[in-house]
């Protein structure tokens, strides 16, 4: 399969067939949560932490399931940590951030008057929350272009041949020098879903694709 960079991808073409392609599949569920009017920073924050190395199915339900007793920093911490500890559980390393969660929550109340700031080091800067989880909520939660990164949007973007790296880190850099700005907070939306039901990690439907003519098909084997 080729490797060189695709220098005249059609992105704007690209993501028009993203919109179509990804309809009849489950939302990210950051964006998801927003929709149902869980779209404050704190609350996308916390989703977030929630989320890492745990999957959507069981994210959702862990996040609902908390927002229904605390949406906001005062009553997260008001929670003893074995209750907060439960409702979230079903979240992988539940444990590990139940104490992140009671940090951050108390940091906000004593440094921030309760208030995420939609700024990226102050959100880096707390335990546990990395630039994928800080990009998400400054995209989601404060309006802000930014691009978050994750294994979909860094395996996609390669495949295509739109970036040429070995880490999402660089894919980001690169993205971040390459993409439109209106498509920052879409990419992750969009790619999310469609890695996840399209173009998988392993044998990836591409014979169904609708960006098959689009894509060079970088380190692709054994596709469907």
């Amino acid at each position: 399969m080729a490797t060189a960079v695709n220098a005249v991808f059609d992105i704007d073409e690209a993501f028009a067939r993203l919109e179509e392609a990804v309809e009849p599949f489950p939302k990210a569920a950051l964006f998801a949560l927003a929709e149902e009017g869980f779209h404050s920073p704190f609350e996308q924050l916390v989703a977030c932490i929630l989320s890492i190395r745990t999957k959507d199915e069981v994210t959702l339900p862990c996040a609902r399931k908390l927002f229904a007793v605390a949406r906001t920093p005062a009553a997260l911490q008001a929670l003893p940590f074995d209750q907060l500890h439960d409702l979230i559980r079903a979240s992988t390393f539940h444990a590990g951030k139940t104490t992140q969660l009671l940090a951050i929550a108390a940091t906000l109340l004593r440094e921030y008057n309760g208030e995420v700031p939609c700024d990226f080091a102050v959100l880096t800067a707390f335990s546990g929350v990395g630039p994928k989880c800080a990009n998400l909520v400054l995209g989601i939660a404060c309006g802000q272009s930014r691009i978050s990164v994750d294994v979909h949007v860094h395996r996609v973007t390669n495949r295509w041949g739109y970036v040429a790296t070995t880490s999402p880190e660089k894919t980001m850099v690169q993205l971040e020098a390459k993409l439109p700005q209106r498509y920052w907070v879409a990419i992750n939306r969009l790619l999310v879903p469609f890695g996840k039901h399209i173009c998988t990690g392993t044998r990836p439907h591409c014979s169904t694709c609708p960006l098959l003519a689009m894509c060079q098909q970088v380190g692709v084997e054994n596709p469907r």
